[in-house]
């Protein structure tokens, strides 16, 4: 396609009003104006046949077909024809999970001579689903800049957005680590507990409390216990998929945080033995899988996970947690990503957790509302202000008080920032299993 530029149009508005005056100066002279047309014309016919032309230009995209949301990844173009232009820009059409309101804009600039364009782009997609790469125009403008020169390449391949990885990987290999997991199993599987497993001398940095006494005075050397760490624990990991939890937080929606940070904790549950379940829930239950006890089973849990879709309507939280809990025929730990804004909607969910609690241990994870606190602690400086940070400090009362009634229930909270949710959960399991008190 070839369409003239703005600054073809200009000359021949500019013009205009030269052919006007001169036709109520001088009538003969009319011929002007059609001349100025036919010069400009000319000249872009002339700027239309010069140069590059978009026929010969041939388009290789590359990118993932499969992508973790929130992670980035890169998109490289090139084009490759003859006396392909320095510069040229370009227009992609794709999925809004990927560029906001469905349209990219970016430029290609020439590499290896005059051989080729190119440009890598830096994306990342927002949501979870299918993302379509539709289309990419690429123009130029010709060697007068009088014409724009634009072809349409089809691309129409698909981008896979799957729950992200990234932190299973790298978080979940830097938490062994700084645990040193490789060199402490032996002796926390061993050394910490409910299980009385053995006795053995006590050794500088062990519990003092574990200290037998009274074997200590029979065999005259201190000897501390030792106890085994409970393996095999049922660990259900519920995502509210409800409205609030399709509100995006730090650029991610709440869910796919959640998400992401119950693969973590997947991750490390079963390395460490324990069965571990994954449940969603919004309106009504939505799935729940089997109890997988070996690491060869994580894709499983993963492929679960990226079923989980956004809903858009209230969480039934007696729904969910009462068919969950006829589901469970051993107490388990239940560790549920969540999110309540004030204590009215949280009612009926704190009466759910009232009754599961009797029966199995219970931990609510939920994302701090930074935006909210800094509303809080803004100093204000006019009438609107004042009313903003009254409400911000209202709304942080209802949440510390859902937050109050829940632990007095008996279960377990964390607040957690965005960015850290996965190592929050995974530190709070942690102390769980170390404490014995599934």
């Amino acid at each position: 396609m070839i369409y003239p530029t703005r600054r073809a149009i200009y000359l021949l508005l500019a013009g205009a009003p030269l052919a006007l005056a001169l036709g109520l100066i001088r009538p003969e002279l009319w011929l002007v104006a059609p001349g100025w047309i036919a010069v400009v014309l000319a000249c872009l016919l002339l700027d239309a046949v010069a140069g590059a032309s978009p026929r010969h230009l041939a388009l290789d995209a590359r990118f993932p077909h499969q992508v973790g949301v929130g992670d980035p990844f890169d998109m490289t173009l090139s084009a490759t024809g003859r006396a392909v232009p320095r510069r040229a820009e370009i227009a992609i059409a794709m999925d809004e999970r990927i560029a906001p309101g469905g349209r990219l804009a970016s430029d290609m600039t020439a590499v290896g001579g005059a051989d080729a364009l190119a440009r890598t782009l830096s994306l990342s997609a927002s949501r979870r689903g299918q993302a379509l790469v539709e289309a990419l125009w690429v123009r130029w403008a010709g060697p007068l800049g009088l014409v724009w020169k634009q072809r349409r390449f089809a691309i129409d391949r698909a981008i896979g957005v799957v729950p992200s990885l990234h932190a299973v990987t790298e978080e979940g290999s830097r938490l062994f680590q700084r645990n040193s997991w490789f060199g402490l199993r032996q002796q926390r599987l061993r050394g910490e507990g409910s299980e009385f497993e053995a006795l053995a001398e006590y050794q500088p940095g062990m519990d003092r409390r574990a200290i037998d006494w009274n074997a200590s005075a029979r065999h005259v050397k201190l000897l501390a216990k030792e106890y085994r760490v409970e393996r095999d624990n049922r660990v259900v990991l519920a995502i509210d998929g409800g409205r609030t939890m399709a509100e995006p937080v730090g650029g991610m929606p709440r869910v796919d945080r959640a998400v992401s940070a119950a693969l973590l904790l997947a991750y490390v549950g079963l390395k460490l033995g324990d069965r571990i379940s994954l449940f969603s829930f919004a309106a009504k239950p939505q799935a729940l899988t089997p109890a997988y006890m070996h690491t060869q089973d994580f894709p499983a849990l993963q492929r679960a996970a990226s079923l989980i879709d956004y809903a858009h309507v209230e969480s039934n939280f007696t729904l969910a947690l009462t068919t969950l809990s006829a589901q469970l025929t051993r107490r388990s730990l239940i560790i549920l990503f969540t999110e309540f804004t004030d204590a009215t909607s949280a009612d009926l969910m704190i009466r759910a957790a009232g009754r599961l609690v009797k029966k199995h241990r219970l931990l609510f994870v939920v994302i701090k509302d930074e935006e909210v606190e800094s509303e809080e602690r803004r100093r204000p400086e006019s009438a609107a202000d004042v009313t903003r940070s009254n409400v911000a400090a209202a709304m942080l009362r209802d949440r510390q008080l859902v937050i109050a009634r829940l632990q007095r229930l008996g279960a377990d909270v964390i607040e957690v920032p965005a960015d850290a949710m996965g190592a929050s959960a995974v530190e709070a399991y942690l102390g769980i299993k170390r404490a014995g008190s599934l």
